[in-house]
């Protein structure tokens, strides 16, 4: 193969860091020339329960791009960005262009892309500071609008919702597959996964739940017969949800709907977090209820267990109740944030080369 122009690699290099559901890097890289590059997307909805539609990977679909266009100003450069009206929604491609921009200076998130990470374990629950919800706000620019959930009957509320939304996580025998194979075991890092040290179970859980995850069999049996995922439930759940400074949603201005919504999102939360680390700010996604939310809402079975529509329905409403007069349909992120240490296990990315696409 021949040498791949730079300084096109060493943009990649840096987006390649762009956060992902599960660590799932649904995208390729096809360099076509010295400024152009071609970024073939995927998602996993035909085997992931929580990627409903593709839509969860559309987002982090928006944060690869987002993440390219930062790391492409470190050159001087204005990345613009088209999408292949012929390529599928399942699997679209983008056009890149990199265009030399002279007045362009170094985005001021740059330092904070590699840094970025999931905090899953729980934080300090100082409250966020008037100017640091400002500067997020401001982070997901006009067309977003953020809340906050930072008292204390809030926090405990969400903490209870994402504790009951856990439960239907884990007795999901969809969800089971998707949990088996995107744990990487005995791991504090992992180029494509998720490693165990990071899920914030201490050691003697982290074994139980490996020994119990070999089989369905042993997973359905500890969750009828030994409440097998209440502790898992308490610690990866509860406890954060509580110890946290705020929940928070960002909402776009009407339910997205396209492919294009969806992405343009990702973009937005991808420069809120970033916003955040620059704060030193801990962060933790919190989107299953809102996909359980969407399935409830348009009325789409999503599991063969009896009873998993029902249950959903009901955390639906809890979470309706929970955002008041903000339409839950409008909501493209939910999360938890808060000062706190930096995680000391992460998912990390496959190599540029890994992920490029021989097209």
């Amino acid at each position: 193969m021949p040498p791949t122009p730079q300084p096109i690699t060493d943009i990649l290099e840096l987006a390649r860091w762009a956060p992902s559901g599960d660590n799932t890097q649904p995208w390729r890289f096809e360099i076509v020339g010295e400024r152009h590059l071609v970024v073939h997307a995927f998602d996993t909805r035909d085997h992931c329960v929580y990627d409903l539609d593709g839509h969860p990977s559309q987002i982090a679909l928006g944060a690869l791009l987002e993440t390219l266009a930062i790391a492409a100003s470190a050159y001087g450069m204005r990345a613009e960005f088209r999408r292949r009206s012929e390529s599928s929604e399942r699997c679209p491609e983008y056009f890149v262009e990199l265009i030399s921009d002279s007045q362009l200076p170094p985005d001021p998130l740059l330092p904070h892309v590699k840094v970025r990470s999931v905090q899953r374990r729980p934080m300090h629950t100082t409250p966020l500071k008037e100017l640091q919800k400002e500067a997020l706000q401001s982070a997901v620019g006009e067309s977003y609008t953020t809340r906050w959930f930072d008292n204390r009957i809030q926090r405990w509320q969400f903490a209870k919702l994402m504790f009951d939304n856990a439960k239907l996580r884990l007795i999901l025998p969809e969800a089971y597959s998707v949990h088996r194979d995107i744990i990487k075991w005995e791991s504090r890092f992992s180029d494509d996964k998720v490693p165990d040290q990071a899920l914030g179970l201490d050691v003697m859980t982290l074994k139980l739940m490996r020994w119990v995850m070999a089989s369905w069999q042993r997973v359905e049996f500890f969750n009828t017969y030994l409440a097998g995922h209440l502790v898992p439930r308490i610690e990866m759940d509860l406890l954060p949800g509580l110890f946290c400074a705020a929940h928070f949603a960002i909402l776009a201005p009407k339910a997205p709907e396209t492919i294009d919504d969806y992405v343009a999102a990702g973009r937005a939360v991808q420069r809120f977090w970033l916003t955040a680390t620059s704060f030193g700010l801990q962060l933790q996604p919190e989107m299953t209820p809102l996909i359980f939310s969407r399935y409830v809402r348009e009325g789409r079975t999503f599991s063969r267990l009896p009873g998993a529509l029902g249950i959903a329905t009901g955390l639906s409403g809890r979470l309706i109740r929970l955002m008041g007069d903000s339409p839950v349909e409008q909501v493209i992120f939910l999360g938890r944030i808060g000062n706190g240490a930096m995680a000391t296990s992460r998912s990390l990315r496959l190599s540029v080369e890994r992920l490029m696409s021989i097209g």
